[in-house]
């Protein structure tokens, strides 16, 4: 299995969005749940890049971060960051879920 660039830029995108979040508005929070949800996705993508590729950690990840964001989109209904990261993290859900359907133990074989 060959590295997973996608999975490695997402989580750095998540990561930068919490530093961003800390450097705009000096959200501490921010900073240390993107920072911790990017640690967790980076390594996730070091999972998924393994053979054979193990794709739960990441999968996991990216549900729980769209329906957080998900959540907070709904209830400010600001596309940046909330927005922007739920579609991220659905479109990582859908390409870990397509890409990765013959290593998830619950989509069977």
């Amino acid at each position: 299995m060959s590295t997973d660039v996608v999975g490695y830029l997402y989580a750095a995108t998540v990561a930068a969005g919490g530093i961003m979040g800390y450097v705009k508005a000096g959200s501490i929070p921010s900073l240390g749940a993107g920072l911790a949800f990017g640690a967790i996705l980076g390594f996730g993508a070091h999972l998924t890049s393994q053979n054979p590729p193990k794709p739960l950690l990441q999968l996991g990840t990216s549900f729980v971060l769209a329906g957080v964001m998900g959540a907070r989109f709904a209830r400010s209904g600001k596309i940046m960051p909330a927005g922007a990261i739920c579609i991220i993290s659905c479109a990582a859900l859908i390409r870990n879920l397509i890409v990765y359907r013959q290593n998830l133990p619950f989509l069977g074989r």
